[in-house]
């Protein structure tokens, strides 16, 4: 497979997991009131899709450092296809809780074996390169998803999301198996008991400098995720966008992530991925601190409330691939546990951000702005701890 082919078919296996999100936001109204529900039900099949998908990678991780990356991905895609289909035939909203749960637990096999991947082929820079062009795809996710779940549940109700999401799994098991070859050979596997395992995870616990830079890329995404969680409620609720096109503005800022990770690209070959981490998480911090001025003063209505977000989701396309590969590099011979604590944390502390918008929610914007500035703030802090004395301003 040539390097367009693999990185086209990583960036598309990385949208999976959050396909499982973004498409199925438009239609949780029309569950809870198919099933009978509370609305708080069923966003719980939205919450127990986040914990599925941080419990999950912990064990694909050090799976695929032990028995290869392929037979990992594969029973993970197999898990995702089954649980789908769970999901679509489901007539409770308990049944789709459920199956919500294994749907992740698959779909995170998808998040963590394409990193190590990349990991097994590149050094620092190419993996930089490769996870900016992931990006690009990961990207599109966002902005298609919305829109495609919206028209679907119009034209053929909200159990066809769940047919999709099906229907995409068993293509790209197909592509897996077919066409992805093993990038860990059968002498670089390692054979480590559990406690071995545990090991390993305490030891990238205490690498001060791996914590670091999987802890600044952690934070920007649980921005990013405190804004997938909120934003419904505050673009739709409080600024009366119709729901229809919700998902043109979530797709806007989906094409910042886009443009942002191809300039990433560029600038891998040009400049060191810390240089950049020191100028664009000003602008995360910025962007969030503008955005948390504009709803506790209504400064600039709707736009006060756009623009500032849209600057802050797009640095996530600067982020994520460099600290991901500042953080993997130097542990190659456990690159599927690395990536595997990596995406726990990451969805851990998603999660959490996610959690607070709803937990502190007091019928403003204020909340949801707050804690995607906090994100900003400490992912900024965070990052100039972590650099080497020598690079600090």
């Amino acid at each position: 497979m040539g390097y367009y082919q693999l990185a086209v078919t990583l960036g598309a296996l990385t949208a999976i997991g959050p396909l499982g999100v973004d498409m199925y936001l438009p239609a949780l109204p029309t569950i809870a009131r198919e099933f009978g529900a509370s609305a708080a039900a069923v966003q719980v099949s939205l919450s127990i899709y986040f914990v599925g998908m941080a419990a999950g990678q912990a064990v694909y991780g050090p799976l695929s450092d032990r028995i290869g990356r392929r037979p990992t991905l594969c029973s993970g895609l197999v898990l995702f296809l089954v649980a789908s289909i769970g999901c679509a035939l489901s007539q409770r909203v308990e049944t789709l809780i459920a199956f919500r749960l294994a749907q992740a637990l698959g779909g995170c096999a998808s998040l963590v074996i394409p990193r190590a991947i990349v990991r097994d082929y590149f050094d620092e820079r190419d993996a930089v390169r490769m996870l900016s062009v992931l990006m690009l795809v990961f990207g599109l996710a966002p902005i298609l998803a919305p829109l495609v779940g919206g028209q679907l549940l119009i034209y053929l109700g909200w159990r066809s999301i769940f047919w999709l999401h099906a229907g995409y799994a068993a293509f790209w098991l197909v592509v897996v198996v077919v066409w992805l070859g093993e990038s860990l050979p059968a002498d670089r596997r390692r054979r480590d008991p559990i406690a071995a395992v545990l090991a390993i995870y305490g030891r990238l616990l205490r690498d001060r400098t791996y914590m670091g830079y999987v802890l600044t890329g952690s934070l920007v995404f649980a921005g990013l995720l405190a804004y997938i969680a909120g934003s419904p409620f505050v673009f739709i609720e409080l600024y009366n966008v119709p729901p229809e096109r919700y998902g043109l503005f979530f797709g806007s800022n989906a094409i910042g992530i886009i443009g942002a990770s191809q300039l990433n690209r560029w600038l891998a070959k040009r400049t060191d991925p810390r240089h950049v981490l020191s100028l664009v998480l000003p602008l995360s911090m910025a962007a969030g601190l503008v955005l948390l001025i504009d709803a506790y003063t209504g400064f600039g209505d709707f736009p006060g409330i756009l623009v500032p977000l849209w600057f802050f989701v797009a640095t996530h396309g600067f982020v994520s691939p460099n600290t991901t590969a500042l953080a993997m590099t130097p542990h190659g011979s456990v690159a599927g546990s690395a990536s595997a604590l990596l995406g726990t944390l990451q969805f851990v502390l998603g999660a959490t951000a996610g959690t607070l918008v709803g937990v502190l929610g007091d019928g403003t914007a204020v909340p949801f702005a707050a804690v995607i500035a906090a994100c900003g703030v400490i992912a900024f802090i965070t990052n100039l701890r972590t650099l080497p004395a020598y690079q600090r301003p």
